[in-house]
């Protein structure tokens, strides 16, 4: 900041500075021309004629009063007239100086001799300093004497000059002072998110990315915090992902690993059909463990930016190869009730890896030779893929907590999973800028619906 007011203060300067040099260089040239022209047009006139008589002039005396008569003194311009010493005439501008009551100036003229030509000089008087031009006049056969002096205010002309300098000055140190005050505002405008960008990142660490830093404003700064906020955002998502898979693989793989390790020590190794009994088991418990670990990594996926990539796909291709995948699941009077007919924008694997979860769950949660229903539809921008089964349904007051990691409804059924189906299901859909619905009641079946938009990408929509 103060880097920024010294170049102003000193950019004012040079060119207050500057201007003040050449306006008063032009002060000195407009009145030496000036007076230039004055001399030289009384010159022509002493070799003219007397405009009174038609005649050259005969004397002194007309030749000043022609002079006086027909020249009109400038700005800041006097006439004056002498006849052998004493004041004859006298005629002034808008800015006069009379010369008669400034000694300096009739001392000045006096000591001009009467032979001499053109005499230009600065005399200090009253009003300040004056510029002369001195023209002695003579008429041939003539005794008398005279004097015709022009003189310039010039000390006016640059008292003037000195006002506007000062009103200058004043108006570049107000102008500072603006600059200043402004630029304080401003830079604590800058520098505020700034430092509250140096603080968050100070105190960001692994255990505490929940610092965020406020936005204000729609400037570069606040697109910068706005991207520095939605970093940490990913950053925590990340972290947090990475900690809950940690906490799901040390929670759920801790059942199987005490399996394993409880047959193995109990095993005879001698007994032939105990060996194979507990190989079988281990082999079991390690698919599980498998499964187990193939759903928790997907699930830590999920928050990542290319855990879908929609493409064009013709949803009827996609329903007919998930019906067939789906029909391989179990001994079930398969039935498909619709295909839709449109081209949407889906990661056609994923859903279908989703929609698979769901015909599996069915399969498992109903009776051999039930009906399973799988179809397709789009209607007003969003395309539905659903699975309906004839199983014992799901109770009201459990229809939103199956969707949790872990959760199964009934572990005495024998049903064997790991309680991550929907889950994964649910993170597709969400994935796409969808939802999972479910219609259920005891007894009566289920139909679970991925319902997500026909035109989706992979940062989402939000829901109608």
């Amino acid at each position: 900041m103060l880097s920024i007011l010294a170049m102003s203060a000193l950019a004012l300067a040079l060119a207050g500075g500057t201007v003040g040099v050449v306006q008063w260089a032009g002060i000195d040239a407009a009145a030496d021309d000036s007076l230039r022209r004055g001399y030289q047009e009384f010159e022509r006139r002493s070799q003219g004629t007397d405009p009174d008589t038609g005649l050259p002039f005969a004397a002194v005396e007309p030749l000043l009063v022609a002079a006086m008569r027909y020249r009109v003194p400038g700005p800041y311009e006097s006439q004056f007239a002498l006849v052998d010493g004493r004041p004859f005439g006298y005629s002034g501008g808008t800015r006069p100086v009379e010369l008669e009551h400034e000694p300096a100036a009739l001392a000045a003229i006096e000591g001009v001799p009467a032979d001499a030509g053109v005499t230009v000089r600065d005399v200090a008087t009253s009003v300040g300093t004056v510029r002369l031009a001195i023209i002695p006049v003579r008429v041939a056969g003539q005794p008398t004497s005279g004097t015709f002096v022009i003189a310039r205010t010039v000390g006016a002309e640059r008292a003037g000059l000195a006002r506007s300098g000062l009103l200058y000055l004043g108006l570049g140190t107000l102008s500072l002072l603006v600059i200043g005050l402004v630029g304080w505002q401003v830079s604590g405008g800058l520098v505020r998110p700034l430092s509250l960008l140096r603080d968050a990142t100070s105190h960001t660490s692994a255990t505490d990315l929940g610092s965020r830093i406020p936005v204000t404003g729609n400037d570069d700064i606040a697109d910068l915090t706005d991207n520095f906020n939605a970093m940490l955002d990913r950053l925590e998502e990340s972290f947090l992902a990475q900690r809950q898979l940690l906490d799901d693989v040390g929670h759920e793989l801790r059942t199987p690993i005490t399996v394993i390790r409880g047959h193995l020590e109990v095993l005879d190794a001698h007994d032939p059909a105990a060996v194979a009994a507990t190989r079988a088991l281990l082999l079991d418990e390690t698919d599980r463990m498998n499964r187990l670990v193939e759903d928790l990594i997907l699930l830590a996926r999920v928050r990542q930016p290319d855990f879908v990539r929609p493409e064009p796909a013709e949803l009827a291709d996609v329903t007919d190869d998930a019906f067939a995948k789906a029909r391989a699941l179990g001994p079930r009077c398969w039935l498909l009730e619709e295909a839709g007919d449109a081209t949407v924008r889906i990661d056609s694997q994923r859903l279908t890896q989703a929609w698979l979860q769901l015909a599996e769950n069915a399969v498992k949660y109903s009776e051999p030779g039930s009906t399973i229903r799988m179809g397709s539809a789009v209607a007003d921008g969003w395309v539905r893929f659903r699975v309906r089964d004839e199983g014992p349904g799901v109770p009201p007051e459990e229809q939103d907590r199956i969707f949790e990691r872990f959760v199964r409804l009934d572990r005495t059924s024998g049903v064997e999973g790991t309680g991550l189906g929907l889950t994964i299901v649910q993170a597709v859909a969400r994935a796409h800028g969808g939802r999972v619905e479910l219609a259920s009641a005891p007894g009566a079946g289920s139909t679970f619906s991925i319902v997500v938009p026909t035109g989706t990408s992979a940062a989402g929509t939000e829901e109608p």
